[in-house]
């Protein structure tokens, strides 16, 4: 039997378990979950030790090892991210709707969980506890498939949860994490149809596209986020800055930071030297169209199809000078994921436009793109972005996690 057929089968055997389990049973499992995780503190920053030194080692860049590590504060909000999902209400047998049929057919639309889901990720091993969180809680099975500049990580955070669901009587095959890094592993869970119910890969453009092009089981696509801000002719130009700022710079490496920054030729040569003295405080790179070259000086490399279609995930951005609202919808059609997007402006028509015409999982009107985000819109943790258009968009959290039951009542009624 192949490794990955094992931790199919072995999923297979505890769906059932997980899916009939009460809330009670959940939570109590999730509780034991954030208390080992404070509990294991000092040993799960041993092991994330081990990738950082490998993640120096092979000239990892800041930002992503920003990503990778782990500290006695984010250990902390992982567990508070549990706790979090605890207080989240139970999905799993919601009714939705309900209705009676002209011969008397009872129809009751339910939620129902999704059965074994597999997660294919990079970098961020805190994805390891939110996922198998929220997994859990929507009665789900998962199996974790993280980057190998993670893996000391992950492999202790399974280890650690999987003894946490054990101890309240759960099965610990209820979360599963993947040792074997290995590209042919993570083919084989790819196309464990009949094991694998859904898909869901997180990380990079090209890691997502990867699965979307290589996997037989069913995919929910998260996105990466080639996200933009763009300052309208109308904008406040002390918030245009704060917003820029916070959604370039808070945390670069992020799916929902923005990497593009378009700018409206009327305001442009007040706002480009404003934003440019900000991004000096993080040494932020960059690149920039001939019209902020000329704006701006020397220092600014000439940007093209290559920078505008790049997800940098660091302090690195394309900048734009646009001759209107047209041309600035026109450059995200063309370039973005369809992730998040943002608008900077005083013109309640521009803003409407703006919300009405950009195909994203998430428009903003003057506010950080950095609050697409689970726990930021309520719904607690979360599995990624999804930018796709079927089942889930935006931020996927316990019902995203859920597909549906009709449960129908009759009283003899034949066709």
């Amino acid at each position: 039997m192949s490794y990955t057929l094992e931790l199919g089968k072995n999923a297979k055997a505890a769906e059932a378990l997980i899916a009939s389990a009460g809330t009670r049973e959940k939570n109590n499992a999730l509780a034991a979950i954030s208390k080992a995780l404070l509990a294991n503190q000092d040993r799960i920053i041993a092991e994330n030790a081990k990738d950082l030194e490998a993640a120096k080692a092979n000239g990892m860049s800041e930002a992503k090892q920003d990503r990778l590590r782990l500290d006695a504060d984010r250990i902390a909000g992982m567990a508070k991210g549990v706790d979090e999902i605890i207080m989240l209400g139970d999905p799993i047998g919601e009714v939705i709707d309900g209705f009676t049929r002209p011969n008397g057919l009872r129809i009751i639309k339910t939620r129902t969980s999704l059965g074994v889901i597999g997660i294919i990720y990079e970098s961020r091993p805190n994805v390891t506890v939110d996922a198998a969180a929220l997994c859990l809680k929507a009665g789900n099975v998962v199996i974790l498939k993280g980057g190998k500049e993670a893996i000391h990580s992950n492999v202790c955070l399974g280890a650690i949860m999987r003894e946490a669901v054990a101890s309240v009587g759960l099965p610990a095959d209820v979360i599963q994490v993947v040792e074997d890094t290995s590209r042919e592993t993570t083919k084989e869970l790819m196309r464990l149809n009949g094991y694998v119910d859904v898909i869901i890969p997180r990380g990079s453009a090209g890691l997502i596209q990867a699965v979307v092009q290589n996997s037989t089981v069913p995919v929910i696509e998260t996105g990466a986020g080639n996200c933009h801000v763009y300052v309208d002719a109308s904008a406040d130009l002390d918030m245009a800055v704060e917003i820029t700022d916070n959604a370039k710079t808070q945390r670069p490496s992020v799916c929902n930071a923005i990497e593009s920054l378009l700018v409206h030729k009327d305001c442009a040569e007040k706002f480009l030297p404003m934003i440019a003295e900000r991004f000096k405080k993080h040494d932020v790179k960059i690149y920039g169209c001939d019209k902020t070259i000329a704006i701006l000086g020397s220092g600014i490399e000439k940007a093209g199809e290559t920078e505008y279609a790049t997800e940098f995930n660091d302090y690195i951005i394309a900048i734009k000078v646009v001759e209107s609202l047209d041309e600035a919808i026109a450059h995200i059609r063309k370039y973005s994921t369809r992730h998040s997007e943002c608008i900077v402006t005083s013109s309640l028509e521009s803003a409407e436009r703006f919300q009405r015409e950009v195909d994203a999982a998430a428009v903003y009107v003057n506010a950080s793109t950095r609050f697409t985000d689970g726990g930021e819109f309520g719904f607690g943790a979360e599995i990624g972005i999804s930018t796709q258009k079927l089942h889930a968009r935006g931020p996927m959290g316990l019902r995203e996690l859920t597909t549906v039951k009709y449960l129908i009542n009759g009283n003899g009624q034949i066709r």
